[in-house]
């Protein structure tokens, strides 16, 4: 079968793009023909035979941009001229959706998120007028919805708010919806009586990952930590919903000079640096700054594992220097840190974060201490100090998580997923 895929950004490092090729991938070992149209191709290989760029789907252009600013961010404009605006690009990108769906003689559509989330309202409405026009069997990969994003989709005109309404999530009875948790499924059948296929975000477990090589047996030391250190990793970007406040607590409250807390990401997407700014007044108010590492210097994040050609230390040379992950969220669409632990073999102390975790991977059976509402109780901290100090313990709650991992979210789920995803759009189910 030839799968197109629609979608704004390709290669990155974004949840959407990296679940895409993972899509892909599996798609591609079940032996099908697989299209990318996209509005960027990042750090990507384009292979033009099978792989085409549409400037005005990027979440970057003129065209998104415009529309995106007015129609969210200023109140006074012409709504006229927006909508015009919307209704003239949407139709461009439409064009060049079907021209490029028939020239490839597609059978089936894959829209990633761009028909879910109005972060892109001319290619949301593009691919609506595309695939009302084609007819073709279309899954949309819905990763988040407006609804999830507080006000961040609520315009102050009504038209938009409208259209908005009309055009996302994409409901055409061609069209069928994986999601990525049971929240998401249960509210789309509440919302707009829609039935969904859940596809949780997957690792491949077939692959070595978190492992200690020649290259990261030098993190610890460039990093100005001792070989004796118990390392905890913080493995995630610098943002309020992360909880990293709570691991730096968490740190003071272990009250073990040799346990240290490094943090990976930068706080590039925290407008201001308001809570990075926070992060370092409570490092210093609690007199830990011996014990908190800020790494995003010497870790990037292009890829769990990199591709070898940068000097800096990749995912999986983070994690094969933990002792354990801390992870302690308040919200998350699923949460791919947690699998990355269970995927390097490493324990990782968890918040329940609503309303996805317990539901959608807690409830599996994982061993992590997990506190509620990110309080840390005598007992948790307890727990922790447990995990991280008793080496047959780690062990044996890495080596079972992992086991646990492989069965629930590998890619022999994905592709079990997918098959069922294919029988229900093409009618077989």
């Amino acid at each position: 079968m030839k799968i197109g895929f629609i979608i704004g950004r390709i290669g990155g490092v974004d949840g959407v793009a990296l679940e895409a090729e993972k899509w892909i991938q599996v798609f591609k070992k079940m032996g099908h023909e697989i299209f990318i149209i996209s509005g960027q191709f990042q750090d990507w290989k384009i292979d033009r035979t099978h792989d085409t760029l549409v400037p005005e789907m990027s979440f970057f252009s003129p065209e998104s941009y415009w529309g995106q600013k007015k129609a969210f961010f200023h109140p006074d404009t012409n709504t006229t001229d927006l909508m015009e605006h919307v209704a003239l690009y949407s139709r461009i990108i439409s064009d060049k959706i079907i021209k490029w769906a028939i020239s490839n003689k597609i059978d089936l559509l894959i829209s990633e998120n761009a028909s879910a989330l109005p972060s892109h309202l001319e290619m949301g409405m593009g691919i609506k007028l595309a695939v009302e026009t084609l007819g073709l069997p279309t899954i949309t990969h819905d990763h988040d919805f407006a609804w999830e994003r507080g006000d961040r989709y609520i315009s102050p005109h009504k038209e938009i708010n409208k259209f908005v309404e009309k055009a996302f999530p994409l409901r055409l009875p061609n069209t069928y919806h994986a999601v990525i948790n049971l929240n998401a499924q249960k509210t789309l059948k509440e919302k707009y009586n829609r039935n969904s296929v859940v596809v949780p975000n997957v690792m491949d477990f077939n692959v070595p990952f978190g492992e200690k090589t020649s290259k990261n047996k030098n993190l610890r030391a460039d990093l100005g930590l001792e070989e004796d250190d118990l390392l905890l990793f913080q493995i995630t970007r610098i943002v309020k919903r992360k909880g990293i406040e709570v691991a730096i607590k968490l740190i003071d409250k272990l009250d073990n000079k040799k346990i240290k807390l490094v943090i990976t990401g930068n706080y590039k997407d925290d407008e201001g640096s308001i809570y990075y700014n926070m992060l370092v007044n409570l490092i210093h108010e609690l007199k830990v700054s011996r014990q908190i590492i800020f790494a995003s210097h010497i870790i990037h994040n292009k890829g769990l594992s990199g591709d070898g050609s940068d000097t800096r230390y990749s995912l999986s040379d983070a994690y094969a220097n933990t002792t354990a992950c801390t992870y302690f969220s308040t919200y998350e669409g699923f949460g791919n840190a947690f699998i990355e632990a269970v995927l390097a073999k490493r324990p990782i102390f968890v918040n329940n974060y609503k309303p996805v975790y317990w539901p959608d991977i807690g409830s599996k059976g994982f061993k992590a201490v997990m506190l509620e509402d990110n309080v840390l109780t005598d007992d948790a901290v307890e727990q922790m100090r447990e995990v991280i100090i008793n080496k047959t313990l780690n062990h044996e709650i890495a080596e079972f998580n992992y086991a646990l991992g492989k069965k629930h979210f590998s890619y022999e789920t994905l592709e079990q997923k997918l098959e069922e995803l294919l029988d229900i759009a093409t009618g077989k189910k």
